[in-house]
């Protein structure tokens, strides 16, 4: 167990029974009362959710995707789930190409895809959950009828969203007061989400997929211009995915395949298993320099390969094999900064978001994330719901040739991914971190904080973070000036002097946006203790019993 907490700005957290971690407190302290009434780690995930939905609305809600990593303390093993929504029937390339755009537009209703998050409730739900969904989403209807005041990370993202609030009716109308975002703890209610909120109680996820929701979405699709239809949504269906392995410093990380990034995680993991990281200073230029490279490989194959397996063929344990992860550290150049990468080949024989997890008394354990994508998705909601649609639609690229084009029915890439991490065939670590492509980084450098450099679960997440922008994207963008590696303020000149005679262009940023944000819970092997962080970047909080 990680213990020394070099870094840490605050203590981490230490419980016996259970844990949650997320990025909001009230949040937090629903999931914690879960527990407290015999609740499985998924009954409190789910409640943990739908609050977060009402109290961090920018990132996540009924309108976005899911993930989730489950350990099963009773099959001693793990599940992985993906609940993205696909494209609607009407979405193709064509519908595109006839109106001009050579990329899906980032906003509005074209870039909707269907949201898979209530389907996600209730399949998570029916395979493990114990407590009833009337009182699993009952804080969060009250809250939305009486009121919860907004926190400061959350009150200032929603004012910088206030302007594409205002640009739709219903958004404002539902997330805004008088025509500006609420102050930090100013009391705000969301009725319209408590009515969606009773609906799902009432009548499951037919509610949502077939009921009252789903006519108020195709109304406003057909209002709006969109092209969701009432058969997308009725046809909606979620994928239990096996979670992909590699070993790294003795323990065994996991992430979800594609369509999301996670094995982008394996991938730099694998290649810098090679390299002695522990004897490098934590904030060494040769350290930064041989994770951004590794992060610039992982990526030009990520922007090559990944996409839905259900439409392409994703060579998921070829980009994971410790030949071929082997072969591409080869190619880092350790005196000078890549500009330019191909992808690899891994057949060749010779290539805003919202996380919790949850840990309860019998050590289940549940690893998710769940988003609309940018801030408020798609900046439209569907009159009545209380909800933004996600824009993950954006996400698809254009080209005919490419593994990740727009096809009816196919999911899009993703970026949000949970993950967790095992020892010796035993759960030791559920963790995330938001934030769009700054994920696998954090990850990564989340696990090089604990496994190489001794940090607690705490101090990990509150480490100064550097964030590579520029690389390759599925979506088509390509990487041909080495990118920008953005370093948060507090590291030394000398690593900024350092990473620059390397050849990277780096800029110093304020610690805070940009950067992640990060929530994890390690159960120690030895003692069986739940140690919780949940990091400064983001309003949230750790709380165990």
């Amino acid at each position: 167990m990680p213990m020394e907490t070099v870094g840490a700005r605050r203590s981490e957290v230490i419980a016996p029974r259970g844990m949650v971690a997320s990025s909001q407190p009230l949040a937090v302290q629903v999931g914690v009362d879960v527990l407290k009434k015999g609740g499985h780690a998924v009954d409190a995930a789910i409640a943990v959710n739908a609050m977060l939905g009402l109290v961090e609305p920018m990132s996540c809600g009924l309108g976005g995707d899911l993930f989730a990593i489950v350990w099963d303390a009773t099959a001693g093993a793990l599940v992985g789930f993906n609940g993205s929504g696909r494209a609607p029937r009407a979405m193709t390339r064509a519908l595109f190409a006839s109106r001009g755009f050579d990329r899906i537009p980032h906003r509005g209703p074209l870039s909707w895809t269907v949201p898979g998050c209530v389907d996600g409730w209730f399949a998570l739900h029916d395979r493990f959950g114990r407590l009833p969904f009337d009182e699993l989403l009952a804080p969060t209807i009250a809250y939305a009828e009486s009121g919860f005041p907004v926190s400061p990370v959350i009150g200032r993202a929603w004012k910088e969203a206030e302007g594409r609030l205002l640009a739709d009716p219903e958004a404002a109308a539902t997330f805004l007061v008088g025509g500006r975002a609420p102050g930090v703890g100013e009391i705000v209610r969301n009725p319209d989400l408590a009515g969606s909120l009773r609906a799902i109680c009432a009548d499951g996820r037919d509610a949502f997929y077939r009921g009252p929701i789903a006519e108020r979405i195709t109304a406003c699709s057909e209002t709006a211009g969109g092209l969701i239809a009432a058969e997308d949504l009725a046809s909606h269906v979620s994928t239990w995915d096996n979670p992909v392995s590699i070993r790294y410093r003795e323990h065994d990380v996991w992430e979800l395949p594609p369509n999301g990034q996670g094995i982008a995680v394996l991938q730099m993991l694998g290649m810098l298993e090679g390299f002695d990281l522990s004897g490098m200073g934590r904030d060494a230029p040769e350290l930064l320099h041989l994770m951004i490279e590794a992060k610039k490989h992982a990526y030009e194959d990520r922007a090559r390969y990944y996409a839905d397996p259900a439409f392409a063929d994703v060579p998921v344990r070829e980009l994971i094999a410790p030949e071929y992860v082997t072969r591409r550290r080869k190619q880092i150049l350790r005196s000078m900064a890549a500009s330019r990468i191909p992808p690899g080949d891994p057949r060749l024989k010779t290539g805003e978001t919202a996380y919790l997890t949850v840990v309860d008394g019998e050590r289940n354990a549940v690893s998710l994330i769940q988003s609309v994508y940018n801030d408020f998705g798609s900046g439209i909601v569907p009159a009545g719901t209380g909800f933004a649609m996600q824009n993950r639609g954006s996400l698809f690229h254009l080209d005919p040739e490419h593994p990740n084009r727009l096809e009816p029915g196919k999911r899009p890439f993703h970026t949000i991914i949970p993950a967790f991490v095992t020892r010796d065939g035993r759960p030791v670590f559920s963790f995330g971190v938001m934030g769009g492509d700054m994920q696998p980084q954090g990850h990564v450098q989340i696990l090089v904080n604990l496994l190489d450099y001794g940090m607690d679960v705490q101090a990990a997440g509150d480490a100064l973070r550097w964030r590579h922008v520029g690389s390759s994207t599925p979506t088509g963008d390509r990487m041909t000036d080495g990118g920008l590696v953005l370093l948060e303020a507090g590291f030394p000149q000398a690593t900024f002097d350092g990473l620059r005679s390397l050849g990277h262009r780096i800029e110093f940023r304020p610690v805070g946006p940009g950067f992640g944000g990060y929530q994890g819970i390690w159960i120690d092997p030895e003692t069986g203790t739940l140690h919780g962080g949940s990091e400064s970047r983001k309003d949230g909080c750790a709380m165990g019993y």
